[in-house]
């Protein structure tokens, strides 16, 4: 009796979703106590905040004190539940996304890859912005992580208040839209278009250092242009300045009304942890996918 070989077309999606996962599970576990500082300094407003952070040492020091080292891994629980399905999204998308641009060979190859990654953004932040909600409300919380509520009890109560809408696990949806795609978009197009610049080398050391460069330049270029969305995400979703009064709303009031009152530079805070964050995260989500993929399509 024959038995039936599935063909690699079908099997290349699943492998692309997987290695995804795989480079968001590791990315995640290594840079989140960055992602925390990012949105602490985000949430910040001006001087007359008496919790306000000076400094990176500043911030990390009275967290290590006030919060324990544990409290640099608060909020871990969401991105660690929604990278594996985030970037598994992430590069599933935009290998999707990218054979349908380029249908027909019609569009160049540069504008293909742009192309590809602003809509797998935008298909990854529909899906990730739930879990953004929950994370940033369980970073903004300055107590002893023992005392915090668990991640599930905080997505509970978000959807006990508020529901699933705007102003619940769906809040600040147009600010991440913005965050993510603008991200993607910079960040595969640079680095699949540079990357393929260089020659092949059978060097491996030589290899791994060129993707991560190219992969650390693009997370960089990615965070510095996207930031005034996520300084928006974080506001909106995070603590408002008086409580029962909704003070950020939507993504362009917020990032107007930040302009207005902090100045051009407000947009850009946490700007420092969040490139040291997605710089060499980046690089790494993207050398682990690679690696993981060439790994899988040799057993399967």
């Amino acid at each position: 009796m024959s038995t039936t070989h599935v063909p690699n077309v079908y099997l290349l999606p699943v492998i692309q979703f997987a290695s995804g996962g795989c480079a968001g599970l590791v990315e995640v576990s290594l840079m989140h106590p960055l992602d925390l500082i990012k949105t602490r300094f985000q949430i910040q407003r001006g001087p007359e905040d008496p919790n306000r952070y000076t400094s990176l040492y500043d911030c990390f020091k009275k967290i290590s004190r006030n919060e324990g080292m544990l409290g640099f891994y608060k909020g871990i629980l969401p991105p660690l539940l929604a990278e594996t399905p985030k970037r598994a999204t992430k590069f599933f998308a935009f290998e999707r996304y990218k054979n349908l641009f380029a249908y027909g060979e019609h569009i160049p190859q540069p504008i293909v890859l742009t192309l590809a990654g602003l809509f797998s953004g935008l298909t990854e932040a529909v899906i990730i912005n739930p879990f953004e909600v929950v994370k940033v409300k369980l970073q903004a919380e300055r107590d002893n992580i023992k005392g915090q509520k668990s991640t599930v009890a905080t997505a509970r109560e978000i959807f006990k208040e508020h529901g699933f809408g705007r102003k619940g696990l769906n809040k600040g949806l147009t600010s991440t839209l913005g965050r993510h795609g603008i991200f993607n978009m910079i960040y595969f197009s640079l680095y699949h278009n540079v990357k393929n610049t260089f020659p092949e080398t059978e060097d491996k050391v030589l290899d791994f250092l060129k993707k991560f460069t190219v992969g650390f330049i693009s997370g960089v270029l990615g965070s510095c242009t996207n930031i005034p969305f996520d300084v928006a995400k974080s506001r909106i979703q995070g603590p408002q300045p008086v409580p029962g009064e909704i003070k950020y709303q939507k993504c362009f009031q917020s990032i107007h009304l930040i302009y207005k009152e902090e100045g051009f530079f407000a947009l850009y805070k946490g700007l420092v942890p969040k490139v040291l964050r997605l710089g060499p995260g980046a690089a790494i989500m993207m050398i682990v996918y690679e690696h993981v993929f060439d790994w899988l399509k040799k057993f399967i």
